[in-house]
């Protein structure tokens, strides 16, 4: 009823200002009069508040610096408390409103900025709000999506190419920069000098010591690097090539290389979480973080964190929930989640169902959770999580019985593969329509797979290794939604049931499991583009029935990686030998 009757009375005094009465202030800007009310430009803005007590004396006043369609705008603002705000008016609105105080009106156009944040105008939007206090959180946001997108950015902003050569030199030498090849960057300098070649071919000297070319491949820097003319023709260049060379070649020249900023890694926009699992006979609250840029793993474990393995894994709205599982004793149906920026534990809704060997993926903001054991029997059941309400709910049961399956999501469906009956490995496969509530089955695998991985990869499900009752299975096949059928791809290096799996820099990762004969911390990831798999670095324990999940957009990365500068102390170190 207060707040109603506060915006009738507003309603009133702006009735009252458009037609000029008990106005007591003119503002004049570029000729434009504007009758005002003190009180209410006071009220809105501490600025006209100093200016009306102490400097302001006479009845009209002129404003510089500012349109009087801005103008408008801000007069508005404090009569009625909000404004259009569009991408034609946004950015002379923010000077001017944080020019007035009006923090209410900064905090809304730097959250519609943020709104239209993209390839194309992040790095203006950085740029516009580095001088901004009042801004510093999108402009911390807008530094954050142009390093973290900068391949695609440097080639689809014309901004990139207006960059001064301070402002590209400070953003390539940046940890954060985030590319899977540096040669990425080199070309980045390239497309920036050939913009305007006159003014820019000199600087190539100044921008070339950014690039870490020692992480280059031998072939690329011989036909890209070494021979491109511009480093030819610039005699600068030659010793910084020569210490790249070094780095690359692990040649042993004599004298100062230079080599920490040449082989430093980039940070990754993504952390690889493995969490949890069955190592040494027991259960483990273990979490490691694999830094893919430095292809190493990072102990993060949470020490207030119970140990659990068999359970469920996923990441929503920047939350890891961890979900159901075995800790030895015990079957949960418990949920925790945790927040990885403050490093933080919280117990959520338990689910209907104790939950073993669970199978989880999320979907539109939920997570299901699937099958499993509750200690007795092996699950049809489903239910979904939804942590608006913080509450589940149970949902049509599967076909089958299944735990020790896997699910994953696509195009708007859940997909589950594989499992056991308790009788039997399955190689049956079925998919769960939300908006129907129904779980129909699909074309069935063609090897039976419990203790499968089940994922995502471009537009296909995988399924990845398990166990078909007689042997861990290196094998792995790829479901096709739209013909629902399945086709082989290349096969793991080794065996394994019951591991992780995730796909993080377009490259689907398997993380330690069961081979056979014992739990293994082994890693290795498959490449769709060339249906081959290479391996990655060891986990630091070897574990099975571990779950993993991927963070993204982490405002601080450098909490899961290994450091850089202990790293390249490590690593002369280990050369001087």
């Amino acid at each position: 009823m207060e707040h109603k009757f506060i915006a009738t009375s507003f309603n009133v005094f702006d009735e009252v200002r458009l037609e000029g009465e008990h106005t007591d202030v003119i503002i004049n800007v570029n000729g434009k009069e504007f009758k005002a009310h003190k009180i209410i430009l006071c009220g809105c803005s501490p600025y006209f508040r100093d200016l009306f007590s102490t400097r302001w004396t006479n009845e009209k006043h002129d404003i510089q610096g500012i349109s009087s369609d801005t103008m408008s705008l801000i007069i508005q603002y404090a009569y009625a408390g909000a404004v259009q705000i569009s991408e034609e008016n946004v950015l002379e609105l923010l000077v001017a409103a944080d020019q007035f105080l009006v923090s209410d009106l900064v905090e809304a156009c730097c959250k519609f900025l943020e709104s239209i944040l993209c390839l194309q105008n992040c790095i203006g939007i950085c740029m516009f709000t580095k001088h901004f206090y009042s801004c510093s959180k999108l402009h911390r946001n807008a530094k954050l999506y142009t390093l973290q997108h900068f391949g695609e950015v440097q080639q689809a902003s014309e901004e990139f190419l207006e960059l001064s050569l301070e402002h590209l030199w400070e953003m390539i030498g940046q940890d954060e920069l985030n590319v899977k090849k540096e040669e990425v960057v080199f070309e980045a300098i390239l497309r920036w000098i050939d913009h305007s070649p006159e003014n820019r071919r000199e600087h190539i000297a100044e921008l070339l010591p950014k690039v870490r070319m020692g992480l280059m491949s031998p072939e690329y820097f011989m036909s890209n690097v070494r021979n491109n003319a511009l480093l030819l023709d610039n005699e600068a260049c030659s010793d910084i090539l020569v210490r790249a060379m070094k780095a690359i070649f692990d040649l042993d020249m004599e004298g100062p290389t230079g080599l920490d900023q040449l082989t430093r890694p980039r940070l990754p926009s993504e952390i690889l979480l493995a969490i949890g699992g069955w190592s040494t006979g027991n259960p483990s609250n273990a979490i490691e973080a694999y830094d893919t840029r430095a292809d190493c793993w990072v102990d993060v474990t949470q020490e207030d964190e119970r140990p659990r393995a068999y359970s469920g894994t996923a990441v929503l709205n920047g939350f890891v929930y961890i979900i159901g599982g075995f800790d030895g004793e015990s079957y949960f149906n418990s949920v925790r989640k945790f927040d990885p920026i403050s490093h933080t534990w919280h117990e959520v809704a338990p689910m209907y169902e104790r939950r073993c060997y669970v199978s989880v993926a999320v979907l539109d903001g939920l997570i299901y959770a699937m099958g499993g054991i509750n200690g007795r029997v092996r699950l049809r059941t489903t239910e979904c999580y939804d942590p608006n309400t913080n509450q589940w709910t149970m949902l049509a049961p599967m076909n089958e019985q299944r735990s020790d399956a896997s699910a994953t999501s696509l195009e708007g469906k859940v997909y589950i593969c594989g499992g056991f009956t308790g009788m039997e490995c399955l190689f049956t496969a079925e998919s769960f329509n939300p908006e129907a509530n129904q779980w129909t089955l699909i074309a069935p695998m063609s090897s039976r797979r419990s203790g499968v991985g089940v994922i995502t990869y471009g537009n296909l499900v995988y399924a990845v290794g398990g166990y078909d009752g007689a042997s861990r299975l290196r094998s792995a096949e790829a479901y096709n939604p739209l013909s629902d059928s399945w086709h082989d791809i290349e096969s793991m290096i080794n065996p394994r049931s019951n591991f992780g799996i995730e796909v993080m820099d377009d490259q689907l990762f398997v993380v330690g499991g069961f081979n056979g004969l014992s739990t293994c911390s082994d890693v290795e990831y498959y490449n769709q583009m060339t249906n081959e798999w290479d391996e990655a670095c060891d986990m630091s324990i070897s574990r099975s029935a571990v779950s993993c999940c991927i963070l993204s957009g982490l405002p601080d990365v450098t909490q899961y990686v290994v450091d850089r500068d202990s790293l390249q102390i490590s690593e002369d170190a280990s050369e001087s030998d």
